[in-house]
């Protein structure tokens, strides 16, 4: 299934950029990448995908080759799950799915929650669909506080994105990100970085720093009326060597990844799967072939019938 076509949908503050495969006419699919990342984090996986669906892999505001917001505006959780309703208007969807990874989990669902009727299934890949304040209620407000400030640095700063070799670059980029390989870091910065006369620059939009200042955290008590609302199946992947690595967390950030899952089942029932897989936060692209045939059964399920792992 080869690439058909580069998008740009227009927002207000210019254009949010995507990459489509596949038929106008065949069942929609959208495509939500993490954090710091771009639509090319789907290139390795889609192809092994069912070629009977519409798949489209946008690039979030002020990543890949989407503009960035306007002058004096920080990037939230709520602005990604709007511009999710935003392009299913471009698009001209009224009910599709969500192929998710990572942070985009969590804007998928999120807006899976606000907008139930709009989601037909939900694939979360190294993802939970709402972000839990366990651990973290202490350092809300600092979050909030630092989130400002380092908006307000950048302003003041206003220095251009600095130029450097593409090899700087990708081992740069390799360095903050451990778990993607040499050959996908490579492949991550061909969206997100420009050629320029002396070298290389990233495109995101340097008002983007750490997640931690864009989450919406939520409460055990909010996470589970809010998961009451979902009206789509949603399919659960984790990695055995993934996000918890990544994250190095403690053992009560692991209850909360059972707290998460367990309610996802006890209010979803049948509609709700999960798998673990072998591999690390970037599964997806490392080893796409461990992944592709579980998606690929549940996209393709009949609603109400679990797709077989």
């Amino acid at each position: 299934m080869g690439l058909i076509s580069e998008l740009k949908l227009a927002v207000p503050w210019g254009h949010i950029a995507a990459k489509a495969w596949g038929s106008h006419q065949a069942t929609p699919v959208l495509c939500l990448h993490g954090w710091l990342d771009n639509a090319n984090s789907f290139d390795r996986l889609i192809p092994l995908l069912p070629k009977d669906f519409r798949y489209v892999a946008v690039d979030f505001g002020g990543h890949g080759l989407s503009s960035h917001y306007s002058p004096g505006f920080p990037y939230y959780n709520q602005n990604f799950v709007s511009e999710v309703r935003r392009v299913a208007a471009a698009l001209k969807w009224n009910r599709f799915s969500l192929l998710c990874h990572s942070f985009g989990g969590t804007v998928g669902g999120m807006f899976s929650c606000i907008f139930p009727e709009m989601v037909d299934k939900l694939v979360l890949l190294e993802a939970s669909p709402l972000v839990v304040d366990t651990n973290e209620t202490d350092n809300l407000l600092t979050y909030k506080r630092r989130a400002i400030e380092h908006v307000l640095q950048v302003e003041a700063a206003g220095k251009p994105a600095q130029v450097v070799s593409p090899e700087e670059m990708l081992q740069g980029f390799l360095k903050n990100n451990s778990h993607v390989g040499e050959e996908c870091g490579k492949h991550l910065l061909q969206r997100g970085a420009t050629q320029v006369a002396t070298g290389v620059r990233l495109n995101r939009d340097r008002r983007i720093a750490w997640p931690e200042h864009c989450f919406d955290f939520i409460s055990r008590e909010l996470f589970m009326q809010y998961i009451k609302n979902l009206q789509a199946h949603v399919l659960l992947i984790k990695a055995t060597e993934g996000y918890y690595a990544v994250r190095r967390v403690n053992d009560t950030d692991r209850e909360l990844m059972v707290f998460v899952t367990s309610s996802l089942k006890s209010v979803l029932k049948e509609r709700f799967q999960y798998l673990e897989v072998p591999g690390n936060h970037y599964v997806h692209m490392n080893q796409p072939q461990l992944v592709a045939g579980v998606i690929s059964s549940f996209l393709q399920s009949k609603e109400g019938t679990p797709a077989p792992v």
